[in-house]
């Protein structure tokens, strides 16, 4: 079993103390707000079993005097917390000078900071703002975000070439990142959807719908009909992103 003793170290710094720790409710003074907060673009984060993953967190304030600085940290389950990379940065709005854009970088290192899967799901943006009238707001909960873990699908359509009427039997496999032996594992009991595009069309439309089975494999028969792509088509989770396999072209003749 693959373990680090980096993350459980974090987790009982903050515990303890050891690191400044987000604060426990909302408190400010003065006119500061947030107005919006995104995280990596999409709300999501993937994180595989070895490749460190580093994203953006953009936090929106105003204030009438204008935004000084910010201060970010992320937090979630089983003592998950990360600090940014370099210093955040505010850059204030071209039309507004009263609101800014406070943007902070994070990596996280599946080697590192995960000793198992537990961190997985809703985390939180920690976020402390400064005006320049000595104004203030702070929050552990100015947004939310899913931290995930990576997920891949397979696909196999069979025989190939194939006659009118005969059947094809498309199979795969959905995996997803296994964050303690930093090893992709079958993902079972989900629902993937079988999809079909026709050799002369852009579009897919849904055949079947399968659940995975030991491994996270998948399997079904369908009747070949005519020349086209197969692929799988899973919608995710809350610990793991949606994921499409690549089309597995069938000639039928």
């Amino acid at each position: 079993m693959r373990k680090s003793a980096t993350f459980a170290v974090l987790a009982a710094a903050v515990a303890l103390g050891g690191l400044a720790a987000p604060a426990a409710q909302a408190d400010g003074y003065g006119d500061t707000e947030i107005t919006s907060v995104v995280v990596n673009g999409t709300g999501k984060v993937a994180v595989g079993t070895s490749a460190a993953k580093t994203f953006t967190v953009k936090v929106t304030a105003s204030d009438d005097s204008g935004i000084k600085a910010a201060d970010l940290y992320l937090d979630g389950p089983s003592y998950g917390y990360l600090q940014p990379t370099q210093k955040v940065s505010c850059v204030a709005s071209a039309t507004d000078a009263t609101t800014s854009t406070c943007t902070g970088t994070f990596t996280v290192d599946p080697d590192v900071d995960f000793i198992d899967n537990s961190p997985a799901g809703t985390w939180y943006v920690s976020a402390w703002v400064d005006a320049n009238d000595g104004d203030y707001f702070t929050t552990d909960k100015a947004g939310s975000f899913a931290m995930q873990r990576y997920s891949k699908l397979t696909v196999n359509a069979s025989p190939e070439p194939v006659k009118k009427g005969r059947t094809i039997t498309v199979t795969g496999a959905l995996t997803r990142a296994n964050w303690e032996t930093g090893a992709y594992a079958g993902y079972t009991n989900q629902s993937v959807k079988l999809q079909f595009r026709k050799k002369s069309s852009d579009t897919y439309t849904t055949l079947k719908t399968v659940t995975t089975g030991s491994g996270g494999a998948l399997k079904t028969t369908v009747t070949a009909s005519e020349d086209g792509y197969f692929r799988w088509n899973f919608a995710g989770t809350s610990t793991t992103p949606a994921v499409k396999a690549g089309g597995d072209f069938v000639d039928v003749q």
